[in-house]
């Protein structure tokens, strides 16, 4: 009778969706159970379009692209910029959709990190992902800073959490800046910016935040809070596709601070082909450009933001809530005595956009998961990562999905694989 109350809860949930219209809007694989968008985000019809309108603006119009069509390539980062920042909480001209995660943060410590003699630390955590650490740890070594002694990271108390309080006790008057994930990639763990940012800010102290794991899953209000600066990728939760063109906000505050790192785009648009040897920085995020906007990379946004700009990121929130809640109560129902772990906050008001389950043999697990055609994530060293995305993912999925990781345990089909990670996880 459980089983069936279950699967009935899930249809019940379904039939509820508000949001169940727009699983049409993408491409599915038969079959197939993604539970992996927090990775890549699966493409959408919207975007294939918007990617095929570009590409032929390009055929049509040739260098008249950059000033016609509907979608013209010179202000394309701006209109972009336009669509992303409610998802933010952010005006649009304190945001720009450029260049990379790791190329923007680069920008934003070149442009921020401003060390003196008093204040010359930067502080992060020690769960954050790799390629934040190592362009902390470059841009110290350029400024001739040994990270060794300059970079703070504050430490875990359980290996999946940071507690707030232990970032704040961090905050020592020779720290000049501080970066931190919105959502931390491994647990899903929310921090609370607005008050790490307040904390902050009566210590002197800039503060930024990576969105990558948040942005386009959770509400956010950078601009009430007075976060100094974000950075995020554009094709996990948003959907734009592999290596889709970034995004970076500056709070108004800051604009006209030169960027660290120069160049062209980020001039004026009205002075920009003046060709001057002197640049006129824009007055907006738009500054912190630097080359020529990539266009077809960009172009598939157009489409997958349109979609956000129709639901609202308070729905998707609240629809993302049931799934991850639902799993986790079928995790605790079917799959009790397997050996599973459920490792991301609990409380709604922590807990990002997915589950984290942890089991001694995930990376086996994962490949036996695969072969039964439903997509995880794993990560080192024993960590698997469920997404069931608002948009475009079922309850039904997430019970089927559970149902097959029982089969799996309870047979142990997952001793057919090496208990390693493969190349990309």
């Amino acid at each position: 009778m459980m089983k069936i109350s279950l699967l009935q809860e899930a249809k019940a949930l379904d039939f509820e969706n508000k949001l169940k219209a727009y699983r049409d809007e993408f491409y599915l694989n038969d079959g197939q159970i993604y539970f992996d968008g927090n990775s890549l985000g699966l493409m959408s019809k919207r975007a294939e379009m918007a990617l095929d309108y570009l590409t032929d603006s390009w055929k049509r119009y040739a260098i008249d692209g950059w000033t016609k069509g509907a979608y013209p390539w010179f202000t394309l980062s701006e209109k972009l910029a336009e669509l992303s920042a409610p998802l933010i909480g952010a005006k649009k001209e304190e945001v720009i959709v450029t260049g990379s995660t790791t190329s923007n943060l680069h920008q934003l410590l070149a442009t921020f990190f401003k060390p003196t003699e008093k204040r010359n630390k930067i502080l992060a955590d020690n769960l954050n992902f790799p390629t934040d650490i190592y362009a902390i740890k470059s841009k110290l070594e350029q400024h001739g800073l040994d990270p060794n002694s300059h970079f703070i990271q504050v430490e875990s108390r359980d290996g999946h959490t940071i507690e707030e309080i232990d970032v704040i006790a961090a905050m020592r008057e020779d720290v000049s800046i501080i970066i931190l994930p919105s959502v931390l990639y491994r647990s899903g763990q929310i921090l609370n910016m607005q008050q790490l940012t307040q904390e902050a800010h009566e210590r002197g102290i800039l503060i930024g935040f990576d969105l990558c794991h948040s942005i386009g899953a959770i509400p956010h209000d950078l601009s009430k809070w007075g976060v100094d600066f974000a950075f995020w990728c554009t094709y996990k939760h948003l959907n734009g596709g592999p290596g889709s063109v970034a995004g970076l906000y500056v709070n108004e505050r800051h604009f006209g601070t030169a960027p660290g790192l120069a160049g062209w785009f980020g001039s004026d648009k009205n002075r920009q082909f003046d060709m001057s040897h002197t640049m006129t920085q824009a007055m907006t995020a738009g500054a912190y450009q630097m080359g020529t906007p990539h266009i077809l990379s960009a172009a598939p946004l157009f489409g997958s933001l349109e979609i956000f700009h129709e639901v609202g990121i308070d729905a998707i929130r609240k629809r993302s809530l049931e799934l991850t809640n639902f799993l986790m109560k079928l995790v605790e129902i079917e799959l009790d005595g397997y050996g599973f772990t459920i490792s991301n906050p609990r409380e709604d008001h922590r807990r990002g956009a997915h589950v984290y389950l942890e089991h001694p043999e995930a990376a086996r697990i994962c490949k036996a998961l695969k072969k039964v055609n439903v997509i995880p994530d794993f990560r080192t060293p024993r960590g698997i990562r469920l997404a069931p995305v608002a948009l475009y993912n079922t309850a039904e999925e997430v019970y089927d999905m559970v149902q097959r990781l029982k089969n799996i345990m309870e047979h142990e089909t997952y001793k057919e694989f090496s208990n390693a990670r493969e190349i990309v996880s």
